[in-house]
C-alpha cells in the first residue's frame, strides 16, 4: 500500500467512561503510518507518556530509512527510552507508560509493532481475525483457551499488562518487548486498530458485525465502533482506526445485498439454458453417471490415500501464575516439546520431571495495573 492507493480510512477517539481521555490515535496518510496509543499509569500521567509516544514515533519513522519491520522497532524503542527517563526526572510522571500498535503500510503488505493490549484485527473474506497477541495474564489464558472471550472481558484483572513501553529501558531487539507482524493486505481487505477500550466492551463478533456493514464510509464505521462500546457500557478510553482497502465492502453493506440478488437474479435467467441443454444432450448425463462408476471401481482396485498432515502447532509459553506454590510442576505436566515455562522467582512444591525440550525461565513480571 503506497500513498497513491485508493484507500480510505478514519479515526475515532472518545472519553467513554473516564475523566479524561489518555487514548491517543495518529495518522500520516503520506507515509502510511497509523498508531494508537493507550496511556498507562491513571494519575502518574498516562495521558503524558501517550503524547510522548506519538510524538516521538512519528518523528523517527519520518527520519529513518531501512525495512519496515527495524523502522518500526527503532522508533518504538526511542519512545520506551524517553518516556522511562521523562518518568525518572519528575515525580508527578514517575511510573507513567503506555501500550501500542503500530503499523506501517508499504505497497501490499502492512508490518505493525505491538507492545501491551491494543489490538489490530483484519477483515478479510466476510471473516475478522484479532492478529496481535495480548501481553496480558488473562489475554493469554484466553488465547490458550483456558477462558472464554467474555470470562476474559469480565475478569477483574483484565486491566493487567506485563508489556509496556516507558517503564524500563529497552533495545530494539530486546526478547519480549516489541511483537512485530507482518501480513498482506489484500485491495478487498480492512484493519481495525483499537485500544482495549472497544474490546472490553465489545466481542469480536460485535466487532465484525459493525465492520461488515461497512458500505464505503469509513467515518460511519468508526463512529458506529465507539458507539456501540459507550452503548454497552464500556468504562474506559475508546479509541479507533479503520483501514478500508479500495475493493472492501462488509457482506452485510447494501452495495453487496443488492449484488446478491442481482446474482440470483441472473442464475434464474440462466437456468432455462440449463434446461434447454440438458433436454436435447441427455448423453451428457449418462457419460457423467459412467464415469463416476468408472472411478468408483478403479478405487475399489487401486485406492488412493492422500495423507495431509496437521499443521504444527506453534510453541506457547506457559505464565506460571506467582503465588501457587504447585503452579510450576502442574505446568511441567502439560508442558510440550518446544514450549517455554516462565515463572516467578520463589519456592515451588515438586514433583517436578522436565521434559525433553521444554525450557522454564525464571523471571520477575513487571505488571502495570492500567
Amino acid at each position: 500500500m503506497s500513498a497513491a492507493t485508493a484507500w480510505r480510512f478514519a479515526m475515532a477517539s472518545d472519553i467513554g467512561g473516564r475523566g479524561r481521555n489518555e487514548d491517543r490515535v495518529f495518522v500520516d496518510e503520506a507515509r502510511g503510518i497509523f498508531l494508537v496509543v493507550d496511556g498507562v499509569g491513571g494519575h502518574a500521567a498516562g495521558d503524558r507518556a501517550a503524547d510522548m509516544a506519538v510524538r516521538v514515533i512519528s518523528r523517527e519513522i519520518a527520519a529513518s530509512s531501512g525495512s519496515a519491520d527495524r523502522r518500526i522497532r527503532r522508533a518504538i524503542t526511542a519512545a520506551n527510552n524517553d518516556i522511562f527517563e521523562a518518568a525518572q526526572a519528575s515525580d508527578d510522571c514517575h511510573g507513567m507508560a503506555c501500550v501500542l500498535t503500530l503499523a506501517i503500510a508499504d505497497g501490499d503488505r502492512i508490518t505493525a509493532g505491538h507492545v501491551g493490549d491494543s489490538r489490530l484485527y483484519l477483515a478479510w473474506n466476510g471473516a475478522v481475525r484479532k492478529l496481535t497477541s495480548d501481553h496480558s495474564p488473562i489475554g493469554m489464558q484466553e488465547e490458550r483457551g483456558e477462558l472464554s472471550e467474555r470470562e476474559a472481558m469480565n475478569h477483574p484483572r483484565r486491566h493487567e499488562v506485563f508489556r509496556d513501553v516507558g517503564t524500563q529501558i529497552h533495545g530494539p531487539d530486546d526478547e519480549d518487548f516489541i511483537e512485530v507482524r507482518s501480513f498482506l493486505f489484500h485491495p478487498d481487505a480492512a484493519i481495525l486498530m483499537c485500544t482495549d477500550g472497544l474490546t472490553d466492551a465489545l466481542t469480536s463478533g460485535d466487532i465484525s458485525a459493525i465492520i461488515e456493514h461497512y458500505d464505503g464510509d469509513p467515518e460511519r464505521t468508526s463512529q458506529m465502533l465507539v458507539e456501540a462500546a459507550n452503548a454497552a457500557g464500556g468504562s474506559d478510553n475508546v479509541s479507533v482506526i479503520f483501514v478500508a482497502g479500495p475493493e472492501f465492502a462488509g457482506t452485510a453493506s447494501p452495495g453487496m445485498t443488492d449484488a446478491r440478488q442481482r446474482h440470483a437474479t441472473t442464475r434464474m435467467r440462466r437456468g432455462s439454458w440449463t434446461r434447454f441443454w440438458l433436454a436435447r444432450f441427455p448423453w451428457l448425463f449418462a457419460g457423467l453417471v459412467a464415469g463416476m462408476a468408472g472411478w468408483a471401481t478403479i478405487e475399489r482396485i487401486a485406492p488412493m490415500r492422500i495423507s495431509v498432515p496437521p499443521p504444527p502447532r506453534p510453541p506457547r509459553s506457559i505464565v506460571v501464575p506467582p503465588g501457587d506454590p504447585a503452579a510450576l510442576s502442574k505446568a511441567l505436566a502439560v508442558a510440550t516439546p518446544g514450549e517455554v515455562i516462565i515463572a516467578a522467582p520463589g519456592d515451588y512444591n515438586g514433583p517436578m520431571k522436565l521434559g525433553d525440550g521444554v525450557v522454564i525461565v525464571i523471571r520477575t513480571p513487571v505488571v502495570v495495573e492500567k
